[in-house]
């Protein structure tokens, strides 16, 4: 059965974006200051090279770097989860391995897939799962997503749970993540350490109902997100809606016009790094998405407008 080896980790823990130049290439400085912001704005932990990282535009000499960079630059303020994703159990373990090393707390992993149509049957994704928990002494986090065209049943997530030594947490980001939630706690019951959400926190609300710990969001407001889960895990849940409710405009326009592109947006409007650069072949942000993104965090004063200025 899988055991907690450590105090569960649970909170804020948003996605860090991977800072580009203007052309294109890994930015440092910028990486560290975004690091830097993210940590002052209340982040609990960090998660880098996720889909909201642009992991998937990153050489793996890059990812190397990433991961060099972040590791040293926090240095033990908040523990940091890296994305160790690849369709190959062999390179899903190996990059996972190195990680650890290098001081990750945990990993996150998706389901091995590869585009529309590869996919792995249950019995493959378990023997993936046991193959990278083999391999390393740290939690590992499964990420639940459409992206991945997996199904993974809750019942099959909590037998990987009971039965894989570091499988202990899970990010739920697929329709109706709330009773996904709570059957999974149900059938899982204390091996599942860390019933997380996603999914840029818009359904934050009815997921810590369903009993999540753990919120893995955007970047860009951190501040924010801790307004809502500091009086719920104190008890206060009028408190926790109503802030809920002041920031779910800006989680939805997040979510639902900006997507990966609205933490880097956020944070070069506010001087936090230079450039908001995505990675080609990914298209800028629009002009009114951006003033819309804007706009919204202004009426909030997001820390985020505020921090490099």
């Amino acid at each position: 059965m899988s055991m907690p080896s450590q105090s569960p980790m649970r909170g804020v823990f948003p996605v860090v974006p991977t800072i580009f130049t203007e052309t294109g290439e890994l930015d440092p400085d910028g990486q560290r200051r975004a690091l830097d912001f993210m940590i002052d704005a209340g982040s609990e932990g960090l998660c880098i090279l996720a889909n909201f990282s642009e992991q998937f535009a990153l050489a793996d000499e890059e990812r190397d770097r990433v991961i060099d960079l972040a590791l040293h630059h926090v240095a033990g303020r908040v523990p940091v989860i890296v994305t160790t994703t690849h369709f190959s159990s062999r390179v899903c373990a190996e990059r996972s391995r190195r990680a650890a090393a290098a001081g990750a707390a945990m990993v996150m992993v998706m389901p091995p897939y590869h585009g529309a149509t590869i996919r792995v049957p249950e019995p493959g994704i378990f023997a993936f799962f046991q193959a990278v928990s083999d391999a390393i002494d740290i939690p590992i986090m499964i990420q639940d997503a459409p992206v991945a065209g997996t199904p993974l049943p809750a019942p099959f997530l909590a037998r990987m749970a009971t039965e894989i030594e570091h499988v202990s947490y899970f990010k739920i980001e697929v329709p109706q993540a709330a009773a996904k939630l709570r059957e999974l706690i149900t059938q899982g019951g204390p091996a599942v350490v860390g019933p997380w959400d996603g999914e840029e926190a818009i359904t934050l609300f009815a997921d810590l109902e369903a009993g999540a710990t753990g919120a893995m969001t955007g970047g860009g407001y951190p501040d924010g997100i801790r307004q809502i889960t500091d009086p719920w895990f104190a008890g206060n849940r009028d408190e926790a809606f109503a802030a809920y409710c002041r920031w779910l405009p800006l989680i939805n326009h997040e979510n639902r016009q900006c997507g990966l592109a609205a933490a880097k947006a956020l944070m070069q409007a506010g001087g936090v790094i230079a450039s908001d650069a995505l990675r080609h072949p990914i298209p800028p942000l629009h002009p009114a998405a951006r003033a819309g993104l804007l706009a919204i965090a202004h009426r909030l004063d997001a820390l985020v407008l505020r921090w490099g200025r």
